[in-house]
């Protein structure tokens, strides 16, 4: 079972504690698995969002594909993610509860599918990233020492 890594999304861990990991598939158009597959895919401004119990991820970028010309793709359209009925469901309760949304966090190519890998993230104070950003410096810093002395 082949998986590459085609974008991820760093600011998403940055800005949200990661809870619970989702694998949902993505209902694309014509020369958008094109461009996924060379990797012009970016999370910046994306949210996932319900409407009539589907769900669908918006203001995600795909690139428009060089080739295309007429036939290109819309680059920011709202596209439908697939999950089973069950995984929305849950979703949908989970964000009405105070300080959840569902974020994008990467997105991969398995067996020549794209699939986004989505998670229930409850968002982060300013003094958790300071916290996080202390860690891993300390991290940093204890992995330097070590490999000074070795």
């Amino acid at each position: 079972m082949s998986e590459k890594v085609v974008s991820y999304n760093r600011r998403a861990s940055h800005d949200y504690f990661l809870e619970e990991f989702y694998e949902a598939g993505l209902v694309l158009q014509g020369t958008e698995i094109k461009s996924i597959r060379l990797g012009k895919v970016q999370f910046k401004d994306a949210y996932i969002s319900f409407i009539d119990n589907e769900a669908y991820i918006k203001e995600m970028h795909i690139s428009a594909y060089d080739f295309g010309n007429r036939f290109n793709h819309d680059e920011t359209r709202e596209r439908k993610l697939l999950l089973h009925k069950e995984e929305i469901r849950k979703l949908q309760n989970k964000v009405k509860l105070k300080g959840y949304t569902i974020v994008p966090v990467k997105m991969i190519l398995k067996n020549g599918r794209a699939k986004l890998e989505i998670a229930l993230a409850k968002g982060k104070a300013l003094y958790d990233k300071r916290e996080d950003a202390k860690l891993k410096d300390a991290k940093r810093e204890m992995e330097k020492a070590l490999k000074l002395r070795y």
